[in-house]
């Protein structure tokens, strides 16, 4: 009773230092009205307004006092929040530590991914590479406030961190490590560097062809007309060689630009890949294979994009037609697809050619990724085609899985699900 009285005091006298420019008008106003009552019958009635609008006014700075008190006291909780409490606020590992590089907390994030750390373990143990060693050493020593390293993770996979070093506060004797991955940046880094490279790559040797044949014709083949003959047709496929790679860098970039496709018209497959089929008779017939047919009765519909699932098979049987030629054929298959979760139709493509090696078949979607580099160039290959194939399917919700075996050939399978 005695605190509650003592609170109540306390915010009475807070109202009234809040309101006291109010009560003292009011008394002017009181005081005025009886000392020149006399002088004019209208000052009593403006002293009695004015002690009226004095009144009304208190609840609206009672309520702003109130809000001030509130405030006020929210602010005052910020401190009593506890350092554990705050650092399992943050996403990325922590770890905070004292001045003998002892932990005195790690984060849910930090013992997730490092595993095996707890209050009283020794920091430089945990973490022994040099850089980190180095970065421990150097927070504190108390040179800089805060000093940040690349730290590369090994175990389990590996993973690249921003770890930045921070003192906590001025004289705590704390210190906190923060770890960014950077992993994703890294490899997105990593894989633009590659592009650029392996784009200009292709690009520089067509070039330098063109360019040694010029200074050829220019030169000692000026008035041989043989000659001439033969390297403008050498020029003329390295020219086309380099329009071939520009329209898949083209179609790759349309592609990455729109990663969903919209739902619209239902596509027949088999109409599709008889027209493929039609299209790179020609080929076949050049590379001595026989085009083979197993397609399933029924409808062999499924939503999609005709043009970019027509690009998808002529890829694909176009690869067969050219690297599987020492099996004379290729069958091309429909049928219902069974290995997913939702009905779908699968399409196999399969060659009895001298196959890939298990080693590549993860990477052969990659971009400019050849098995055999000097079969694919003589093949008239970009290294983009099963790249394209892979981008238009995850547009068409679809995906790719490729079985081999050396001297058996190679089946590509196409799951399209038809809903």
């Amino acid at each position: 009773m005695n605190g509650q009285r003592q609170n109540w005091g306390r915010r009475a006298l807070k109202r009234l230092r809040a309101n006291g420019w109010l009560l003292a008008s009011a008394a002017l106003a009181v005081i005025a009205a009886f000392a020149f009552a006399n002088l004019s019958p209208f000052i009593a009635p403006l002293a009695i307004i004015a002690l009226v609008v004095a009144v009304a006014a208190l609840p609206r700075q009672t309520e702003l006092a109130a809000t001030e008190s509130a405030i006020s006291s929210q602010a005052g909780f910020l401190p009593q929040l506890s350092a554990e409490n705050l650092a399992a606020a943050v996403t990325d590992p922590l770890i905070v530590f004292d001045h003998t590089a002892t932990v005195v907390h790690a984060n849910a994030a930090a013992v997730s991914i490092f595993g095996g750390i707890a209050a009283g373990m020794s920091l430089p143990l945990k973490f022994r590479a040099p850089e980190m060693q180095a970065l421990i050493d150097g927070i504190l020593a108390g040179g800089a406030s805060s000093q940040a390293i690349d730290y590369l993770d090994k175990l389990p996979v590996e993973r690249v961190y921003r770890v930045t070093a921070s003192a906590i506060g001025h004289g705590t004797g704390l210190y906190v490590l923060v770890f960014k991955d950077q992993s994703e940046a890294r490899r997105i880094d990593r894989m633009r560097a590659d592009f650029i490279a392996n784009a200009s790559h292709e690009m520089r040797t067509p070039l330098a062809s063109i360019s040694g044949f010029i200074e050829t014709l220019r030169g000692p083949a000026r008035n041989d007309p043989a000659a001439r003959e033969q390297f403008l047709q050498i020029m003329q496929n390295q020219a086309g060689r380099m329009a071939r790679l520009i329209d898949d860098l083209l179609s790759l970039s349309r592609l990455e630009m729109k990663p969903f496709l919209r739902s619209g018209a239902r596509v027949d497959l088999r109409n599709v890949i008889e027209n493929v089929i039609d299209s790179l008779a020609p080929l076949a017939k050049d590379s001595g294979l026989a085009i083979e047919r197993n397609f399933a009765d029924g409808a062999l519909e499924v939503p999609g994009d005709r043009d970019e699932l027509y690009q998808v098979f002529e890829n694909l049987l176009e690869n067969a037609c050219k690297y599987g030629q020492s099996g004379e054929r290729v069958i091309v298959s429909i049928a219902p697809g069974n290995k997913g979760p939702e009905p779908g139709i699968d399409v196999t493509i399969r060659d009895f050619g001298p196959g890939i090696a298990e080693e590549h078949i993860p990477r052969v979607t990659e971009r400019f990724y050849r098995v055999d580099v000097e079969t694919s160039r003589s093949q008239k290959g970009t290294g983009l085609g099963l790249s394209i194939v892979k981008h238009i399917l995850t547009r068409h919700n679809g995906r790719l899985s490729i079985e081999s075996e050396l001297g058996k050939g190679a089946a590509f399978t196409v799951h399209l699900p038809t809903n």
